[in-house]
């Protein structure tokens, strides 16, 4: 096939480009760096015409564009578009059901929601791995050293990779007026939501009144061609990122506490936030997730995965990350490893927070057991969980 592939700085993008170039395909990149916009007529005659000039077979881009969608249904080509972030908004957008598209969501909550509305161009499909490039990466010994040599080197056997949406300009911390009635109950809800894994109700609570009140204290409006809804909106970009923020900054605090007894470092953390400061946690600050993050996967003796909240049961990219790159992995759970793979063979999860260090102990002290689980996970990556698997599936759709 001939694949005009609309690339941007997405996670995964040089991964793509080399697993659709190993299936055969002949590839035409065109860089993208456009926000995500709902309507650009200036923008799709560009893509039409881009589209038309070399008969391509199909468009294919990292994330769902509309203007991408309504170009290429005009030309009569599919659009496959791999969604991997989340929340989304641009997934609500009325272009969605055009019959040239073929949607790819990570989330099977969220495949179920639009296929229970009778949208049929959403699909279910992971996100992946190269475990060739990552390997190849952690075993060279000159880029093993160049790492161990740098200031992103692990100091301790525990790592964490992620942002911390803790900054203080969050949607749910511009929440200025609100009563105390309404945050009382936002704060319920998160509270409660604290406590479960597996099932997220936040949006099923989102109440009428609460939601007006929100949207007075920090209005969000979207392009009139979206149709998002108030209780997405709130729910996933304020109340679960909110929870996520809380849950990340408390789940490192405990193991500063615990762990640091035995080392002044007890965890390694990689984010934005570069100010931020816990007893015992070294902030390495924001590392390149292509070129940095495998060694710190790998060199880890235990991979903290605390998923975002507003995926309510898909894989993060960074679960087959660290499982490409041979490191160990401890995650909260989530439904759709079973789709994928086994707990306590492939990786292993935790229930709550003290679960968490309980099984954080138990593998730092169980070295066989450990090396074991992550072997496991390497292997199945490699033979199930590639970016070569999933676009020969995707493409085998159209």
């Amino acid at each position: 096939m001939r694949i005009l592939y609309f690339k941007w700085n997405s996670f995964g993008a040089e991964d793509i480009y080399e697993g659709l170039v190993h299936l055969g395909h002949e590839v035409i990149i065109s860089s993208w760096d456009h926000e995500a916009i709902f309507r650009d007529e200036k923008l799709q005659t560009q893509v039409i015409e881009m589209l038309r000039s070399k008969n391509f077979d199909v468009a294919f881009s990292s994330d769902y564009y509309p203007p991408i969608a309504v170009s290429c249904n005009e030309v009569g080509i599919p659009y496959i578009a791999w969604v991997y972030d989340s929340p989304y908004v641009s997934l609500y957008s009325f272009t969605v059901s055009l019959d040239t598209n073929y949607i790819f969501v990570f989330d099977s909550e969220v495949y179920r929601e639009f296929r229970n509305k009778g949208i049929k161009t959403v699909y279910y499909m992971p996100l992946a791995s190269n475990p060739k490039r990552l390997r190849h990466m952690v075993e060279d010994d000159d880029e093993r050293s160049l790492f161990e040599n740098s200031i992103f080197c692990n100091k301790s056997d525990i790592a964490f990779v992620g942002a911390m949406y803790n900054e203080e300009n969050t949607f749910y911390r511009k929440m200025e007026g609100i009563s105390e009635a309404t945050r009382g109950y936002i704060e319920g809800v998160i509270a409660a939501q604290k406590q479960i894994w597996g099932y997220n109700f936040v949006r099923s609570l989102m109440r009428k009144d609460v939601l007006d009140e929100m949207n007075r204290a920090y209005p969000l409006t979207f392009n009139e061609d979206c149709a998002v809804s108030q209780d997405y909106v709130y729910a996933e970009y304020c109340v679960n990122r909110e929870i996520t923020s809380r849950e990340r900054l408390e789940y490192l605090i405990e193991i500063g506490k615990k762990f640091s007894l035995d080392k002044e470092i007890a965890l390694d953390l990689y984010t934005m936030n570069e100010e931020l400061h816990i007893s015992g946690i070294y902030n390495h600050g924001f590392v390149d997730p292509y070129k940095i993050a495998p060694f710190v996967y790998n060199k880890a003796k235990v991979n903290l995965n605390i998923t975002l909240r507003s995926i309510h049961a898909g894989i993060p990219l960074r679960v087959f990350e660290i499982l490409g790159s041979g490191g160990f992995l401890l995650s909260n759970y989530q439904a759709d490893f079973s789709d994928c793979f086994t707990e306590a063979e492939d990786y292993v999860y935790y229930e709550n927070k003290k679960d968490m260090i309980d099984k954080i102990e138990y593998y730092l002290s169980h070295d066989k057991e450990r090396r074991d689980i992550a072997a496991n996970g390497l292997r199945k990556t490699l033979k199930n969980h590639t970016y070569e698997h999933r676009l020969k599936l995707m493409l085998e759709y159209i």
